[in-house]
């Protein structure tokens, strides 16, 4: 799996290599008359920068390379995406111009055009992508499920926040403030809330922020640990999440009052953890009859567990693909790669998570929490679900 891996992003790299190369090849089209040796020199720098990080990544030469392959990929990315819209675009121009007559300028001056173009949807792409990476978006949904329950609870989640240097106490604060402004019960955090260790959220105070975002909270926050809090730093980062007020719940469960009504919440590690416990030996410490809401980070057991006695799970890992279109990818590999769906016995929701991993970009998916509300049939005779 690991060397299927690698193979990968080598393959795709080369890939990105050749499209980055002949895109900028295009664009810089006016100046090679004047420069013979332009088109060798483009292909080899891109393909210099591209083996020559992914060597210093293997070497473990370059500190966070992981980091600069990512971002070197992504500008590749955004190369080839921009070719493909500038040729839209004058497709577009092409066939108005079948029609209507080539009235609209000289060839010389289509290029041109069309160059700016390219350079303003470079831009724009990186500066959208920012954009949603960062400045987050409230899903709500309303749930119903089929056992008594008084009253409505809000359960806010954010999955895979990725604590670290590009995401931190400001993310956190601005979480604060979502959650108090939907005026939600309870946060539930399945998973990856630090990235990878505890170095940046030890270095930045981010104690300081997450204690207040507990503090704010009527039921408080509750998590589970992803595979990236399983790399090394379990311990670690279980520490500092504890002393930050998280409850954590590691292959637990733990029993709320809520109205005078009992809640049941089971949590379990992230399957990078070999010896983790069944989902089926953590149920049989629950009472079925009252509502089970169910963290866990993958959303890899839906299947299994749409035909148990679950009425909520939440999930994340997936972030949606984060860069399109790997959003295709996650949905095909997946039963519910993002978003909600009823399956079986329960309901099933999917976040795309709040923050990012590697790199401060997301396009085709979104920075997002859920504000799911949950009734049960003492609050709703009938089975109601609404998503906004």
């Amino acid at each position: 799996m690991r060397y299927g891996f690698i193979i990968t992003i080598i393959a795709l790299l080369q890939l990105f290599s050749l499209g980055a190369a002949l895109s900028l090849q295009w664009w810089l089209q006016p100046w090679i008359a004047f420069m013979p040796i332009l088109p060798t020199a483009i292909f080899s720098v891109v393909f210099v920068i591209s083996n020559g990080l992914l060597l210093l990544s293997v070497s473990k030469l370059l500190a966070n390379s992981y980091r600069w392959v990512s971002g070197w990929m992504l500008i590749m990315h955004f190369m080839i995406l921009t070719a493909v819209l500038t040729s839209v675009l004058y497709g577009g121009y092409w066939l108005i111009g079948m029609f209507a007559g080539d009235v609209f300028s000289t060839p010389e001056m289509v290029g041109f055009g069309l160059r700016a173009c390219a350079l303003l949807i470079f831009i724009g792409l990186f500066i959208y992508s920012l954009y949603s990476a960062y400045v987050p978006v409230v899903r709500k949904q309303v749930i119903n499920i089929n056992k008594p329950m008084q009253g409505q609870l809000r359960i806010a989640v954010a999955s895979d926040l990725h604590l670290g240097r590009l995401f931190g106490s400001s993310a956190i604060d601005r979480l604060k403030r979502l959650l108090i402004k939907t005026k939600a019960d309870i946060l539930l955090m399945p998973g990856d809330i630090m990235d990878d260790n505890t170095k940046a959220f030890t270095t930045y105070d981010m104690t300081t922020n997450l204690a207040e975002l507990c503090k704010s909270l009527p039921y408080g926050v509750y998590a589970t640990l992803g595979n990236h809090d399983l790399y090394g730093h379990e311990k670690s980062i279980s520490n500092a999440l504890r002393d930050s007020g998280v409850q954590l719940l590691n292959d637990e469960l733990t029993r709320l009052e809520h109205q005078g009504q009992p809640i049941w919440l089971v949590g379990r590690f992230d399957n990078h953890k070999r010896q983790r416990v069944m989902t089926t030996e953590l149920l049989a410490q629950v009472n079925i009859s009252e509502p089970v809401i169910l963290l866990d980070h993958r959303p890899s057991d839906i299947i299994e567990h749409s035909a148990l006695p679950v009425d909520l799970q939440v999930s994340g890992h997936t972030h949606n693909g984060q860069i399109f279109p790997a959003n295709f990818i996650v949905n095909a590999i997946n039963r519910l790669g993002y978003g909600y769906e009823a399956i079986g016995q329960g309901h099933f929701v999917v976040s795309s998570g709040y923050g990012f991993w590697g790199i401060p970009f997301r396009l085709g998916s979104r920075s997002e929490i859920w504000l799911i509300t949950l009734t049960g049939t003492e609050t709703m005779p009938t089975t109601s679900i609404r998503q906004s």
